[in-house]
């Protein structure tokens, strides 16, 4: 089997990244989860505060919370596994557990749940931070499966991130005027890129078995191998989706598979969410500001029905999960996976558009320094790329530290998305990450690229 790690390098920097968490002292170690846990909060609090009282108890849209009861479940959770199971303290909130289990209340109903108001749960949360910084310091970070390598100090600020954009997503959907501001993505510096990459046929390392802050769904590491195949260079852009609806892509059942065509149909749906066609160009609404919808930006907020239908049209499919991965991480020259497309480096904002630094994808070719070994560029952030496969357990899988974080999603019902978006923080974003959702979902930053099957002379030339 190739290797999944070898010595930390990042080969688009030349010069060496800093140490991956296994190889950080133990203080070393704790600084960085003290950050990445200040680094989310502050976050959840930027996205909180740009609201009024009446905003973060109003549900936006029966898709999502009150953003009032991400804050204070972001502070449940928090409670629950840090200052309860790790540190072993008295519960501060006890009566809460079930108000903010996710499992126990659809998004739908929530309003009507008695709820701790935005005082209060802000109050609540601040408490809870300053505990589950006090069992950090107090923590040894080389113990059982829990607190090895922080890992439940790095789940938590992963479940906190990934809240955040969660919200991010509820601020798209509010009525009203702007509230979130950020500066614009970096403009391309290079020319014209190819417009596919081919990926040659082979085995591979899929998943991991020694990133530390890695959740059980990407594990364990496996051997996968791939046939050859060649992907888009870029994620599919605003210009190229509109050319498929202007072609009367979302009228014409041929495109669409039969749920796929069913869901359309039902809804009327006859363009990507937000985008509204006045007189010869698309609009879209973007956090409040209605702009026309830029050509150069990956196209988001389609279904998966809607990026499958546009590759049957363009002639093209839709990667599986493990050709994404191998075109995300594996490396020709060396024959193993990396941790990111660049290398084993931490993200870093020549790399991708992450961390909600923007409040939108950045234009295609904007971030050479973070193409893949084969020249694939913006595999991570930007947008969620919807894969052609279903949300399944890899071989040897076992559930930590508990079921309902991926085992009860497993099945046909959900399909992979990988990369992460604009939204996504670095510490939720790996190279190895294996996001999920329903196939009808467009509210999320999700876009997609293509993928074909090589042909015969192809293969038989070695392409």
């Amino acid at each position: 089997m190739t290797s999944v790690h070898s010595e930390p390098h990042d080969v688009s920097g030349g010069r060496p990244a800093p140490p991956p968490l296994w190889e950080r002292s133990e203080e070393d170690l704790r600084a960085h989860t003290a950050e990445v846990l200040h680094r989310a909060r502050a976050r959840s609090t930027a996205l909180t505060e740009a609201v009024d009282d009446d905003d973060l108890v109003r549900q936006h849209s029966k898709l999502m919370s009150p953003l009032v009861w991400d804050l204070a479940h972001i502070g449940s959770q928090e409670e629950i596994w840090l200052v309860r199971d790790v540190g072993g303290r008295e519960p501060l909130r006890p009566d809460i557990d079930d108000l903010y289990d996710a499992f126990q209340h659809p998004r739908a109903t929530r309003p009507e749940l008695p709820l701790l108001g935005p005082s209060e749960a802000r109050g609540y949360v601040a408490q809870v931070r300053s505990k589950a910084l006090d069992v950090l310091e107090r923590t040894t970070l080389s113990g059982d499966a829990l607190t090895g390598t922080g890992f439940a100090f790095g789940m938590i600020a992963q479940h906190e991130q990934q809240h955040d954009e969660t919200m991010l997503a509820t601020h798209q959907l509010r009525r009203g005027d702007p509230v979130l501001r950020a500066p614009e993505p970096p403009r391309p510096a290079t020319g014209d890129l190819p417009d596919e990459v081919v990926v040659p046929a082979g085995p591979f390392a899929m998943g991991t078995s020694v990133e530390p802050w890695a959740l059980d769904n990407e594990r364990p590491v496996h051997e996968v191998f791939v046939a050859g195949f060649a992907l888009d260079t870029t994620p599919v852009t605003n210009a190229a989706f509109a050319a498929f609806a202007d072609d009367g892509g979302y009228r014409d059942s041929r495109w669409w598979s039969a749920e796929g065509w069913a869901y359309r149909s039902a809804h009327d749906i006859v363009a990507p969410r937000f985008w509204r066609r006045e007189g010869d160009r698309w609009w879209r609404r973007r956090f409040g500001v209605d702009e026309p919808v830029p050509d150069d930006e990956p196209v988001m907020h389609v279904s998966y029905y809607e990026a499958e239908a546009f590759a049957r049209w363009a002639g093209r499919r839709l990667p599986t999960e493990a050709e994404w991965e191998k075109a995300a991480r594996f490396d020709p020259a060396t024959g193993r996976s990396r941790r990111y497309p660049w290398g084993d480096g931490e993200p870093e904002p020549r790399h991708a558009n992450l961390g909600q630094r923007h409040l939108r994808p950045a234009p295609v070719g904007a971030y050479p320094d973070g193409a893949s070994p084969l020249g694939v560029h913006q595999l991570i952030g930007d947008v969620w790329e919807w894969t052609s496969s279903d949300f399944r357990p890899y071989p040897g899988f076992a559930a930590f530290p508990y079921r309902e974080y991926s085992e009860v999603f497993f099945g046909p019902e959900h399909k992979v998305l990988r990369g992460g978006s604009f939204g996504s923080d670095p510490v939720a974003v790996r190279g190895t990450f294996r996001n999920w959702d329903y196939p009808i979902r467009r509210q999320i930053f999700a876009g997609f690229r293509c993928a074909r099957d090589l042909t015969a002379a192809e293969t038989a030339a070695g392409v």
